[in-house]
């Protein structure tokens, strides 16, 4: 009976869903969402998505389209391949490039005849399978952090593997690849057309291709003939001149590719590992061995499904419903894949400018998406993750020291220098003030006065001088209200870390700078407005343009009314701009009662904390945010409310599911709104904290409204609380009416 009752036991504590199981890939696949389903570990390199943006069956590819940003809509059809490097959640295009694609019968090489429709999908944390219809495959793929894994079944007859280097989200021009054996591809591709950037920013990813099984028959293709290398060219690449010619196999160009083809008397398998490098093909191979080895798709796959376990525990939810916990834990894992390793197994990088190659001992980051994810991101990161964070930080520093400036948009060691402002300065002074301090605090403030203070020849921050002299950005300038917003944000971030690190005069120096947005203030529409370079304000206006993205001289992706608030930092100055909090609580509300707020864009997704800072009126912040919840997160492919902005929209979910959000950036504290949970348990790093875990706590009738809290076992008052109170104690209670 015991040995039957411990049995029992562990049956039912293994059957026990983890975290990880509740992760669904597809939520955001729809909707603009720009993330995809495939496989992919922790800030991995490597990823794998199902690649459906190109095909007669699908929508044509159109400029700034949904289509362009992502290798996987939902709703699209036609096949072409798995990419084997992809950006999650961002608007605008590059990599999904590396397209394996397994077929059947006579090699075609035309990614649209020998494409396919598909089904049977299935999508979980680590894992991706899908059967191909046109050929009864089942193809299914895992990933280590360099390594994609894919595992075919094919039937009966002649099979083929394609590895197609023409087919890819942007259409930069060359690429590389060599058959070394009958087991063995390596070779590259170029990308980084981002945003549309100059061809001038492309830059290569390397390949090394292994085969679980040698091909019967192998051979490249060059568009728009087959190509078996034949003809003798001189090629470069990788710091090696090589003639190909027979007996190479190695093809250069556009539209190439590779084929491998197997003859099949039984139903086989065949399991394809492709090694990832941004540093040369030696890397890529060594990445492959180090991290693959002689590994079963099986392993890597447990392997990285555990990696991911890890990292999702760390947060542990009690109560609410199955799809709560989807929707949670898949938010959580989106925050977890961006930004992402750049260095190799080895520890190269390619360093940002200077052509050279680095080489760190801990971990070196890339995309970041800064302006979307200094709001929110970064700060949960510093809560859950901080070693993370930390390193992160760290390098950004080494971008400084490489480039001369701090990130703004980086992607794999280039600065695509998108969107406005100076993001950076907050993230930093933000994780330095919450007490992760492991890194050159004054190295990084060297760098943040440089960005705010030169005033010729700032890539970070365009129309400096005028701001320096005016208080704002004239309409000379792309975005002036916008950008004049961003640069008091940054300048307010400064002035913390400059009054944490004994410089009074600097504090008070950026503490003014970071009001001077009150000069565009319109007492009589109440809102933000253009100034033009003599100082009048722009003619003519229109508060409502500028949304979904329309063109607009004074906003960046937005409105007036979607920006008219995004001061967190100064709310109380606002407040007295405006006439008091009667005037402010009432101006705020038309916001949403005028279907001015958008929960997909970056600038007013803390409006529904705002409510917080008006004694009594908490209440709407709490039904808000609520509301916005169940609104727009939910259990489907078009659960976000649009792209997910490397992670941004799924951080605000993360943190208000929590019941707590971090409103202004850089200002280490929490407004406070019911968690969605019974009770949360986030396990904190004892590197970087002394407690071992914080537990938020919510008692409900349901009513939805907080009737009072208590921390400690005390009454708490407040609907803000510091980073330091809420780390430094052991139950957050929220108690409902």
């Amino acid at each position: 009976m015991f040995i039957a009752l411990v049995y029992m036991c562990c049956s039912v504590f293994y059957a026990q869903q983890q975290p990880a199981d509740y992760v669904n890939p597809f939520i955001g696949t729809s909707n603009f969402g720009a993330t995809y389903p495939g496989p992919v570990a922790p800030r991995g390199m490597a990823g794998i998505s199902p690649f459906n943006v190109a095909g007669p069956q699908n929508k044509p590819l159109e400029k700034d389209s949904q289509w362009l940003s992502t290798p996987y809509v939902h709703e699209n059809t036609f096949l072409t391949g798995f990419s084997q490097v992809n950006l999650s959640g961002v608007g605008c295009p590059d990599l999904g490039v590396l397209l394996l694609m397994p077929t059947t019968g006579k090699v075609e090489t035309n990614h649209l005849k020998y494409g396919s429709v598909y089904s049977e999908e299935i999508a979980k944390t680590a894992y991706y399978s899908s059967k191909i219809d046109k050929y009864n495959i089942k193809a299914e793929f895992t990933a280590s952090k360099r390594v994609g894994v894919s595992r075919f079944t094919f039937p009966k007859g002649q099979s083929n593997i394609l590895l197609n280097l023409g087919v890819g989200l942007t259409n930069e021009e060359g690429g590389m690849l060599q058959i070394v054996s009958a087991t063995e591809i390596e070779g590259m591709r170029s990308v980084g057309s981002f945003c549309y950037n100059s061809p001038e920013d492309a830059y290569p990813v390397y390949f090394v291709a292994k085969f679980s099984r040698p091909a019967d028959q192998f051979g490249v293709w060059k568009k728009p003939a087959k190509y078996d290398g034949a003809e003798a060219q001189w090629m470069t690449y990788n710091g090696k001149t090589r003639m190909m010619d027979n007996n190479t196999k190695m093809v250069v160009g556009d539209s190439i590719g590779s084929y491998f083809s197997y003859q099949f008397d039984k139903e086989e398998t065949v399991e394809v590992k492709i090694g990832i490098s941004y540093v040369s093909i030696a890397n890529a191979r060594e990445n492959l061995a180090k991290e693959t080895g002689n590994k079963s798709f099986d392993a890597v796959y447990k392997e990285t499904y555990q990696q991911w376990n890890e990292l999702l525990s760390k947060i542990k939810t009690e109560g609410g419903t199955t799809a709560d916990k989807t929707v949670f834990y898949t938010a959580l894992y989106h925050t977890l894949i961006h930004p992402n390793t750049l260095n190799d197994y080895n520890g190269e990088f390619p360093e940002i400018k200077t052509g050279n190659t680095g080489k760190t001992n801990g971990t070196r980051y890339t995309v970041f998406s800064l302006w979307d994810t200094y709001r929110n991101l970064h700060q949960l990161m510093s809560l859950v993750y901080p070693k993370q964070q930390s390193d992160m930080v760290k390098s950004m520093l080494e971008m400084y020291d490489e480039n001369g400036w701090l990130p703004k948009w980086e992607l794999n060691s280039t600065e695509t220098f998108t969107m406005v402002g100076d993001p950076a300065s907050i993230v930093i002074a933000d994780t330095y003030l919450k007490g992760i301090q492991d890194f050159d605090v004054q190295k990084a403030y060297k760098a943040m006065l440089k960005g705010a203070d030169q005033l010729e020849n700032n890539p970070l921050r365009p129309g400096l001088k005028e701001y320096i002299e005016k208080g704002y950005v004239t309409t000379k300038d792309k975005g002036s209200v916008s950008t004049t917003q961003e640069y008091n944000a940054s300048d307010y971030a400064i002035s913390l870390l400059a009054k944490a690190l004994g410089n009074k005069k600097d504090y008070q120096r950026f503490k003014n700078r970071s009001i001077s947005y009150r000069k565009l203030y319109d007492k009589d529409l109440k809102l933000l407005r253009p100034r033009t370079e003599n100082g009048s304000f722009y003619e003519p206006f229109d508060p409502l343009s500028g949304a979904n993205f329309e063109e607009n001289i004074g906003f960046i992706e937005g409105n007036a009314w979607q920006y008219a608030f995004m001061v967190p930092h100064d709310i109380e100055g606002l407040m007295k701009l405006m006439g008091g909090k009667k005037v402010f609580s009432s101006q705020l509300q038309k916001v949403f009662d005028s279907k001015q707020f958008d929960m997909a864009n970056e600038p007013d997704i803390a409006y529904p904390y705002l409510f917080n800072y008006i004694k009594g009126e908490e209440w709407r912040s709490q039904e808000l945010v609520q509301k916005l919840i169940k609104q727009y997160f939910q259990n489907k492919p078009d659960g976000l409310p649009g792209n997910d902005d490397t992670g941004t929209m799924s951080a605000w979910l993360v943190y208000s599911m929590m019941g707590i959000y971090p409103l202004a950036p850089g200002e280490p504290k929490y407004a406070i709104t019911p968690p969605v949970f019974d009770r949360i348990t986030i396990e904190l790093d004892s590197e970087y904290y002394k407690n071992k875990k914080i537990i938020i706590e919510k008692e409900s009738n349901n009513k939805g409204k907080i009737k009072s809290m208590e921390l400690n076992g005390k009454e708490y008052k407040s609907y803000f609380i510091t980073h330091d109170d809420f780390v430094n104690g052991t139950i957050l209670k929220v108690i409902q009416e």
